[in-house]
């Protein structure tokens, strides 16, 4: 049987694990493992690669989850636009010259210029912006 500090060894340099999961399955101390791993010449060497690749793969992880957000991002821009997009046409097919404005499209698009009045059950044109001719007075409101 092989003594500790070869098992520690061949479970760093060998499989690769990390002193806190050799500490763990040992059930050793981490202080105990590094100490180990220090008397062989191997290790700052592997110390050092370990820590490059973990930049590395850091850096691939960071780039991974900016490009998801992105995409994430785009996606919901897309939605966005094309709910604008939508109400953009909605609003050209009602305000469009080749057609007839009806009163309530004329209320929906003026919201502030009318007041509701309960009891006749119609939008008022308020007094106090002035008469025109072409702007509806009154707009019933049908009740179904």
């Amino acid at each position: 049987m092989r003594s500790n500090r070869d098992t520690v060894i061949h479970m760093y340099f060998i499989d690769k694990l990390k002193p806190i999961d050799i500490a763990k399955k040992l059930n050793i101390s981490k202080s105990a493992i590094t100490q180990f791993l220090q008397t062989d010449n191997r290790y700052n060497e592997e110390k050092e690669l370990r820590k490059n690749l973990n930049k590395i793969r850091h850096r691939e992880d960071t780039k991974e989850l900016i490009k998801k957000q992105r995409k994430i991002e785009k996606h919901k821009n897309n939605i966005d636009d094309f709910i604008l997009k939508n109400m953009h046409e909605q609003a050209v097919g009602e305000l469009s010259a080749k057609n007839r404005l009806n009163n309530m499209t004329y209320r929906n698009w003026n919201k502030s210029a009318y007041n509701y009045n309960k009891d006749k059950k119609r939008f008022e044109f308020k007094k106090e912006l002035g008469k025109s001719y072409d702007v509806p007075k009154y707009i019933k409101v049908e009740v179904l």
